[in-house]
């Protein structure tokens, strides 16, 4: 096994922990986002009041999807399993997209004694030294 491939493989070990394990332990109500969106507005009685970002928000496309919010099947014990599933399909569309976009060599190698390996594109003699003076 190579050297980058232990580097990945330890890379996508670790990443699987975290987001198996702790996913656990993140907060189910995060406020960054949404206190940034409710500047300027009141909640009174379940509806905002004033002018924010937050009155025009709407329930996302994929709020029904298997991996809503966090959780498989929208139960919340499942979150280190959707955390799993998140990180594989990530590794997955890279993985494919890394593979597609790879580098390929369109000239293939210079055969034995027709090329010089020094570039200078005098043909190589018996003992290989290139020609010329």
């Amino acid at each position: 096994m190579t050297r980058s491939w232990k580097f990945f493989a330890g890379f996508a070990l670790v990443a699987l922990i975290c987001a198996g394990v702790l996913s656990y332990f993140a907060d189910s109500d995060p406020d960054g986002l949404d206190s940034a969106t409710l500047k300027g507005c009141e909640k009174v009685a379940g509806q905002l009041t004033g002018d924010c970002i937050a009155k025009n928000a709407g329930d996302h496309h994929l709020a029904d999807s298997p991996l809503a919010n966090y959780a498989v099947g929208g139960d919340n014990r499942f979150t280190g399993v959707a955390g799993v599933l998140g990180v594989l399909a990530t590794a997955a569309v890279a993985g494919g997209l890394f593979w597609l976009l790879r580098r390929r060599s369109s000239a293939a190698p210079p055969e034995a004694g027709t090329a010089s390996a020094s570039g200078s594109g005098a043909a190589d003699g018996p003992s290989g030294e290139t020609g010329g003076p």
